[in-house]
């Protein structure tokens, strides 16, 4: 196969997208960081590849608008997929690995501020038995700690501590917040706000020419769980650890982990044997800031960053779905 890489990563800064009024607003200096660490324009992209939610933004075909970001002419080729970017990102590495491009750019974008979140991500479900009760994204997640909590394979006070890892604040003090949605504290959520992020991939030669450490994708592969509650082990992610196993050949220096809610993140270094050598989210991961659909593509952008900045293997992580039902492993390294 050919050697493909992420040669530029950039996201939104956290904190500063709420009100804006369109996904373009919010592509248009991300793609233009993109293009200021390679030197590259929009003509010289070969493929172009996004995930967003038309849910999300309560219109439909609302993709079609953000591809204003890249301009009608000349004529673009160009994919979407209705889920996080990182999904478009593994559609993008396979068109380089057929040689139809030697470029692609990738991007996510999500505008969470112009809805219910937690009522939005509920059309999710089964739309039959689950779907109709109106359970929220938050319910869900907390029915998985309680459930684990129970089983005795972590505790509120293993939950605290990552938090505290992220923010800083003291692990006693976190635990006498109030409960969002009992086992789960606000600190226990990943803030969700608007945001987009990018990732150039490069193929062989070309990767080279445009970084002077590219991050090379060593193993990229996604698996899923069933969608029914019942049918699986909501304290474990069987579909993690698939997907762990089919892209790690050896261990890695850094995990970015997409878990949105803090108890997830033990259920993935679980899943995917992670030990106490692997350096965690340094990034400070979605507990600092989720921007939906673009959450996991920045996982896999930040775990090249580390990469580029020392690390000898990266594992980038993104989950879709309900209690982690959904997930993505990608593994960068340096040569």
């Amino acid at each position: 196969m050919r050697d493909v890489a992420v040669v530029a990563f950039a996201e939104s800064p956290y904190g500063t997208s709420e009100g804006t009024t369109s996904g373009v607003e919010m592509l248009v200096p991300v793609f233009r960081e993109v293009f200021a660490q390679t030197g590259l324009s929009k003509d010289d992209i070969g493929f172009w590849c996004s995930g967003s939610s038309d849910y999300l933004a309560g219109r439909a075909f609302s993709f079609v608008t953000a591809v204003d970001a890249i301009g009608a002419h000349p004529p673009k080729m160009e994919s979407h997929v209705e889920m996080d970017a990182a999904w478009a990102l593994y559609e993008a590495w396979i068109k380089l690995l057929t040689g139809e491009a030697d470029t692609a750019l990738v991007y996510g974008f999500g505008k969470s501020s112009a809805g219910m979140l937690r009522r939005v991500l509920a059309l999710q479900l089964d739309p039959y038995t689950v779907a109709p009760l109106w359970p929220d994204s938050v319910s869900i997640a907390a029915l998985q700690a309680r459930l684990g909590i129970e089983a005795g394979l972590w505790s509120e006070k293993e939950m605290a501590a990552i938090a505290a890892r992220v923010s800083g604040a003291d692990v006693d003090d976190l635990l006498t917040q109030p409960y969002l949605a009992d086992p789960l504290r606000r600190h226990d959520c990943a803030p969700i706000g608007d945001g987009a992020a990018a990732i150039v991939l490069a193929a062989g030669d070309r990767a080279r020419e445009l970084s002077q450490s590219p991050a090379w994708i060593a193993g990229f592969e996604h698996r899923i769980d069933p969608q029914n509650f019942g049918l699986r082990d909501l304290t474990s992610a069987p579909s993690a650890t698939a997907a762990g196993r089919a892209a790690l050949r050896g261990g890695v220096d850094v995990a970015e982990l997409h878990a949105p809610f803090t108890h997830q993140e033990i259920v993935l270094r679980q899943a995917l044997g992670l030990g106490e050598s692997v350096a965690i989210n340094p990034s400070g991961g979605v507990l600092r800031h989720n921007a939906m659909f673009a959450a996991g593509l920045s996982r896999i952008g930040h775990a090249a960053n580390a990469v580029r900045n020392g690390a000898t293997r990266a594992l980038g992580h993104a989950t879709s779905g309900p209690a982690l039902q959904q997930n993505l492993v990608c593994v960068v390294e340096a040569r």
